[in-house]
């Protein structure tokens, strides 16, 4: 891709720069981490503001209720929000993140119209139920069943690490739809509401004390089979997209996040006496390298989700495989540069640290990224 901004493009950044001056001093007070339907209320508030100035949906298609934008505007925009310390996009990920665009890539017309408009509004939350308790990284093994009965699914079994199902209004869900199938062949890509009877959650706490992950336990609960997104048994497939997604475009702030925070270190090094360390000094170097190689991977990786019709590819599994490593490396240093004081800063500072540590293992461990990048990238036989 072209990495240099066109006149046009420095004027997208321009009113937009002059747009979030005007609504970031607008915004009410962040709620507590806990109070989760706080933050849902506030996450929703921030994006119906996106969507009323025409930033909401800004990179998808247009036929999908978005602005169509630039793989350059896309970054630009993502870029210039983190750096004035905008709203992430929070309880709304899944729905923004995740579902909308696999909706928007392989739903019907009228599932389009039912589903997105919603969430680029900020009026409906979308949580994940992929992962079971018995198929750990092996998605492939779930065994939540759907049994046809008329015009609906009835689902029966058990997800976890389902984000943010305290407070969602839907569920992209997959679940088993022929027992007899082959592993990958008999899996299918529900739409599932949350208010439906027989669905119970149950909120577990992190190491960092948050509650954002839950198990949902589902009993008879009835999805209508007109909420299936794809054929029948073709789930996987869907999920695919979905992951790709996942791993290649829903990081992508969080590394202007990231370099930011680098910044912010080399900075307390200096203030602290600890940039005479030529040690930590080559370590913070290094990782100024890994972050805007990484920029230049996520540019690469955005532009070339442009150019395949909206999903990305295998690079989003290289990407996933380093930043997830980063990002830990990242505030390996910050507690050596800020030492006893880390002690005394923020929680969000906290919890950023000890949610790092989860980042090999969330989107796919980093053991399935490299499994993807030998098999599909290189070309090596599949491991027995």
């Amino acid at each position: 891709m072209d990495l240099t901004y066109t006149a046009e493009e420095e004027e997208f950044r321009a009113r937009l720069r002059r747009w979030l001056a005007r609504a970031l001093p607008a915004l009410p007070p962040r709620p507590s981490p806990d109070d989760w339907p706080g933050r849902r209320a506030y996450d929703l508030g921030w994006q119906r503001m996106l969507h009323d100035a025409g930033y909401a949906g800004l990179h998808w298609p247009v036929d999908a209720g978005g602005r169509g934008a630039t793989p350059t505007q896309h970054l630009i925009f993502l870029e210039e929000t983190e750096r004035a310390g905008a709203p992430y996009v929070g309880a709304n990920f899944v729905g923004l993140l995740h579902a909308g665009p696999t909706i928007a890539a392989e739903g019907t017309a009228a599932q389009r119209a039912r589903w997105l408009p919603p969430v680029l509004r900020g009026e409906e939350v979308w949580c994940q139920g992929f992962s079971e308790p018995g198929a750990g990284s092996d998605l492939a093994a779930l065994r939540t069943r759907a049994r046809r009965d008329g015009d609906d699914y009835v689902v029966s079994g058990s997800k976890i690490w389902t984000s943010h199902a305290e407070v969602a209004d839907w569920c992209e869900l997959l679940v088993r739809t022929d027992a007899e199938a082959p592993r990958h062949k008999g899996i299918s890509w529900l739409a599932m509401p949350m208010d439906a009877p027989g669905i119970t959650v149950r909120p577990l706490r992190t190491l960092a004390g948050s509650t954002e992950f839950a198990e949902v336990f589902l009993d008879d609960v009835r999805v209508p089979v007109a909420n299936r997104v794809g054929a029948e048994n073709d789930g996987w497939r869907v999920t695919m997209v979905t992951l790709s997604f996942e791993r290649g475009t829903a990081f992508v702030g969080e590394v202007v996040a990231c370099r930011r925070v680098l910044g912010e270190l080399a900075r307390a090094a200096r203030e602290n006496g600890r940039w005479d360390d030529a040690v930590l000094r080559r370590r913070l170097g290094r990782l100024n390298a890994e972050f805007r190689a990484l920029w230049r991977l996520t540019q690469w990786n955005v532009s070339e989700s442009a150019r395949t019709g909206g999903v990305p590819g295998v690079g989003g599994s290289v990407f996933k495989l380093r930043y997830s490593q980063a990002r830990q490396s990242l505030y390996d240093a910050a507690a050596e540069v800020l030492g006893a004081a880390a002690l005394e800063l923020s929680a969000e500072w906290t919890l950023d640290r000890l949610s790092s540590l989860s980042y090999t293992i969330a989107a796919g461990t980093s053991q399935i990224q490299r499994n993807i990048v030998a098999e599909r990238i290189l070309g090596l036989p599949k491991g027995r």
